[in-house]
């Protein structure tokens, strides 16, 4: 069995937690709108034909944020096409994911079914086919009070009161080839209007925050260039900037998977890096914060035969071929024939993968303000056609959720280590490799209001267990409460509606601590959480 060694002490702090790091991110694709947000013919549903499973679902978990309404849809998407009575609403072709959208839920639905669920709504605006003006109106329509045409329009339309959306993004993935109206080739553009719809929404209500793209990923050519650029234009007026990021490790990679964290730090520690130059260049005192508001990490199939060395400069075409035999597709929310499912095998070691990059954004609480999961609401409340039940993922985001409040601190880890040689999934996602990947992965959360240390740990070793030595000796006076484990002998194991417990978290037997060093087995593929308190 391996060894390994954690030692925390009061004095490694990193920075205060924001409420809003473990969130998750809603688009209309696959069956996360129509279908488990939306279906008025499912028993539960209320009203306006949102399930009330789905949401209790959600709020149970504590939910604190979601994204919304998009994503890659958002670029050819006209909020204002999407309001008042449905028989009257647009139907228009989503051109992102080849669907119809008829809008039968729109802004409203959007803002309100977040309310319902309890979760802050923030807000991504159209401006890829969308302009400043239907920017500033859409601030102007959810938030202010009542007067003007669009606050006295959503009045009629049945919300009195102003939603109060306080964070806003300025556009989705801009720099993408992928991307409806695409800034890919004029970032000085893109930074341009940044600046002054960010300017325009915030005198409109000046309460609010924008946050402004940067490149959708590390993989393309023009980054980091691309937001520097960007930056250049709008750093004084944004408030975050937007992060994208989607780590990919063929299937049957676990080491891949699960070393996949170094990458999400190269990123984070890169844009970090980009934003300080700017403040440096441009003479504020302005420290920019980070919104990772989409990421994932997950095993899929490589593409075949794959040309390595492109550094991401591909032609637009490798994303969309325009195929005259491809459909547009019409959604039934209730008909899940045509959905794309989430696959059940596999899920520990997709909750891994997920649990690897919230420990990385925790380690970075003092420039991560907002964390969204791509399948974050899934994680947390697995649906299909008639049911909602707890999948694997549940247990620990949720714990991420609830226990990281506070102080976020750095534990100092000594343990062994692997290296994962480069691939490629496919001819843009191409990894040189990870070096000295650490099995053991771990945050700490101290929340002095309740007297609590949390310490989250992941055994990432795919063959044994391994013995932590827990070095507390810092904190005197505290005790070690709680060990949770989620773990499981089989990696393919899965959550299901027939079978909701197959996988969750069981209480481990406590260590005796010497001299304030506790010892404990954590088992191979496993999720941790040591609870301690101050007597």
């Amino acid at each position: 069995m391996k060894k390994a060694s954690l030692t925390l002490h009061p004095s490694y702090r990193i920075g205060e937690i924001s409420p809003r790091l473990f969130g998750a991110f809603l688009e209309p694709i696959g069956s996360m709108v129509n279908g488990s947000m939306y279906n008025p013919k499912h028993p539960t549903a209320d009203g306006m034909g949102l399930r009330r499973d789905f949401i209790d679902g959600l709020r149970s978990a504590g939910l604190p944020c979601v994204r919304l309404p998009g994503g890659n849809f958002v670029s050819g998407w006209s909020w204002k096409d999407s309001i008042g009575p449905r028989e009257q609403r647009k139907t228009h072709l989503d051109m992102a994911w080849f669907q119809y959208i008829d809008n039968a839920v729109g802004h409203d639905e959007y803002l309100t079914w977040a309310e319902k669920a309890g979760a802050e709504a923030m807000y991504t605006v159209n401006l890829g086919t969308g302009t400043l003006s239907d920017a500033a109106d859409v601030v102007e329509y959810t938030n202010f009070p009542c007067g003007t045409y669009w606050s006295d329009l959503r009045r009629k339309n049945g919300h009195a009161a102003p939603y109060g959306v306080k964070t806003w993004y300025l556009g989705n993935e801009p720099d993408g080839p992928w991307q409806i109206a695409s800034w890919e080739k004029n970032p000085t553009g893109y930074g341009v209007l940044a600046h002054e719809t960010s300017k325009a929404m915030k005198f409109t209500d000046p309460s609010i925050e924008t946050a402004v793209c940067v490149s959708s990923s590390p993989f393309l050519s023009h980054y980091p260039e691309w937001e520097r650029l960007v930056l250049e234009e709008c750093y004084e007026t944004v408030d975050y900037i937007s992060m994208h990021h989607y780590h990919s490790a063929p299937l049957g990679n676990i080491a891949g998977m699960l070393a996949g964290y170094q990458a999400f730090e190269n990123y984070i520690n890169t844009e970090i890096s980009l934003c300080d130059f700017m403040k440096t260049k441009l003479r504020t005192r302005k420290t920019m914060m980070l919104s990772l508001d989409e990421y994932g990490s997950m095993m899929r199939p490589a593409a075949g035969k794959t040309a390595f060395g492109q550094n991401g400069r591909e032609h637009a075409l490798n994303f969309y071929s325009f195929d005259p035999n491809r459909q547009y597709v019409r959604h039934d929310p209730d008909d899940w024939s045509t959905r794309r499912h989430r696959p059940g095998a596999g899920e520990m070691l997709r909750t891994l993968g997920t649990m690897t990059v919230q420990l990385t954004m925790l380690r970075h609480a003092d420039r991560i303000k907002i964390g969204c999961a791509t399948g974050g609401l899934g994680d947390l409340c697995m649906t299909d056609r008639e049911h909602v039940w707890r999948g694997a993922c549940y247990y620990p985001f949720s714990q991420m959720i609830q226990e990281a409040v506070g102080t976020s601190m750095l534990p100092a880890v000594q343990c062994d280590t692997y290296d994962v040689e480069g691939y490629a999934v496919d001819e843009m996602n191409q990894y040189a490799g990870f070096e000295r990947a650490a099995y053991i992965q771990s945050a700490a959360a101290l929340n002095p209001e309740e007297n609590r240390l949390t310490v989250f740990v992941i055994n990432a070793d795919w063959e044994d267990a391994q013995e932590l030595a827990l070095d507390v000796r810092g904190f005197a006076g505290w005790k070690l409460k709680s060990h949770s484990c989620l773990s499981d002998e089989d990696p393919e194991a899965c959550n299901t509606w027939e079978n909701p417990n197959r996988l969750v978290p069981r209480e481990m037997p406590l260590p005796a601590a010497e001299k304030g060093i506790y010892s404990a087995v954590l088992p191979r593929l496993s999720w941790n959480v040591f609870r301690f308190e101050k007597e």
